[in-house]
């Protein structure tokens, strides 16, 4: 009997995750990997900054969500494990600059203590008054926006929700989906009469299946977290064809028949397919065509990621900054790695300043159609200014572009998903994962890369 082959179809963290999960359950197994693309990792990339490697991608994980930390011990790479040294956070406001409050649940509020500043006295009295409103009542799916302005108000929103949101997802609160983004509040809401009520039992929830744990909230890899795709490939033993798109697939009585771009077909015994939605839903059309439209309905934002190296100097802002649209400004946070990551911060030579900003948002990419040197010299400008850099010149920059790189969870975004694997789900070895399903975080994809090896048998 022939060893199992499997296909995968994209280069990503999802689909080399399931290459490393197949190869661990298939030790003798064959794996092909095919990328469309020049290169491996998807949106984990690294750069070399001022003589240290900095991520582009991903710059860390979640160190209380085990998916991300197991692999990257399964790897051999424990010893590389970094803690960040801080994760207090800065909002920008037309105000000026507040702690990030405590407490919150993805900005949402848990009580109103703590909140003068950020919001103004009357948004501070509407969070207060909140228990007074009717109870809750929701039917189905809503929108994040939509919820937390008719309870909390607008600025609850455009001032905590919308930043934290907008850098995850590059997306709008009123767009997003309550169950898919928010999916710990979205399940104490029907029990609850109050938001706030559902936020503390949220956070509580959270708390208790962590065991209050004590360690760091976030990770990193020394090397960055762009060195886990090719030590991925060196795991699994995969066989990785680069600018190779798949053009067609066909289910056969044996398995699965690929046809690749330029000619010529691939025979698997099973295949995942680990790309964005709409590559997946092209692939899907004759072998689980009710797939098809609710991956269709799954649309993504394009956003770009610029590394700066400045001359050394002390900033005041923790981890970072996070900068909602009120400001006007045209990032949407910055990154302060010097200060966040304890090994980007030592000197190497000259020592510098490391850091990151990201601009783009879902439906507004106006200020990504400029030119690179354009982008960059922009968005320089406006770090320095928000950091109040004395030597505002850096001493090196890289820019990435990240075109439609993350998918959008808009509202009845669970119910797609279901439909979908539901549909791929009734085809015998066949498995779809990825960011477009559950969860755009690195652990959150190799959660779903695992999950699809595992349906695969």
């Amino acid at each position: 009997m022939s060893a199992p082959q499997l296909v995968v179809v994209g280069a990503g963290i999802t689909g080399l995750s399931a290459a490393f999960e197949w190869h661990r359950a298939h030790p003798d197994g064959e794996v092909v990997v095919l990328e469309a693309g020049g290169r491996i990792g998807g949106k984990l990339d690294r750069v070399d900054l001022a003589g240290r490697w900095y991520d582009t991608g991903p710059e860390a994980v979640l160190a209380r969500v085990p998916e991300a930390v197991e692999l990257i011990e399964q790897l051999g790479l424990a010893d590389q494990l970094v803690p960040a040294q801080t994760t207090q956070a800065a909002i920008v406001l037309p105000e000026g600059r507040f702690p990030l409050p405590a407490g919150t649940l993805q900005g949402v509020p848990t009580t109103a203590d703590g909140l003068d500043g950020v919001l103004t006295p009357a948004g501070v009295a509407r969070v207060r008054a909140e228990a007074e409103l009717p109870p809750l009542r929701l039917d189905g799916d809503v929108s994040v926006g939509g919820l937390l302005r008719e309870r909390l108000g607008d600025e609850v929103v455009d001032r905590l929700v919308e930043p934290l949101l907008g850098g995850v997802y590059a997306g709008r609160p009123d767009d997003l989906s309550l169950a898919a983004t928010m999916p710990a509040l979205a399940a104490e809401l029907p029990a609850a009469t109050s938001l706030l009520g559902a936020a503390v039992a949220a956070r509580d929830a959270g708390a208790r299946s962590r065991g209050d744990v004590d360690g760091p909230v976030f990770v990193t890899v020394r090397d960055g977290i762009g060195s886990l795709p090719d030590a991925l490939v060196r795991a699994s033993g995969a066989e990785v064809r680069l600018d190779t798109r798949v053009t067609a697939l066909r289910r056969t009585p044996a398995g699965f028949e690929l046809d690749v771009d330029g000619g010529g077909t691939l025979i698997a015994d099973a295949v995942v397919l680990a790309t964005p939605a709409g590559p997946a839903a092209r692939l899907l059309a004759d072998v689980a065509p009710d797939a098809v439209q609710p991956l269709q309905e799954i649309p993504y934002a394009s956003m770009a990621v610029v590394a700066m190296a400045f001359p050394d100097q002390p900033v005041a802002a923790g981890s970072g900054l996070l900068v909602p649209p009120v400001t006007g400004r045209l990032v949407k946070g910055v990154t302060v790695s010097s200060s966040k990551w304890p090994h980007l911060s030592g000197p190497d030579g000259a020592p510098v300043l490391r850091v990151r900003s990201s601009v783009g948002r879902f439906g507004d990419d106006a200020a990504l159609q400029r030119d690179d040197a354009e982008l960059t010299a922009a968005v320089v400008a406006d770090v320095a200014e928000l950091l109040d850099l004395g030597r505002p010149e850096p001493v090196q920059t890289e820019l990435v572009r990240w075109v439609d790189g993350l998918p959008q969870y808009l509202v009845g975004h669970p119910q797609r998903v279901t439909a979908i694997r539901s549909a791929v789900d009734a085809v015998p070895g066949l498995a779809v994962a990825g960011a477009a399903y559950g969860g755009v975080g690195v652990p959150a994809c190799i959660r779903d890369a695992r999950r699809a090896v595992q349906a695969l048998g």
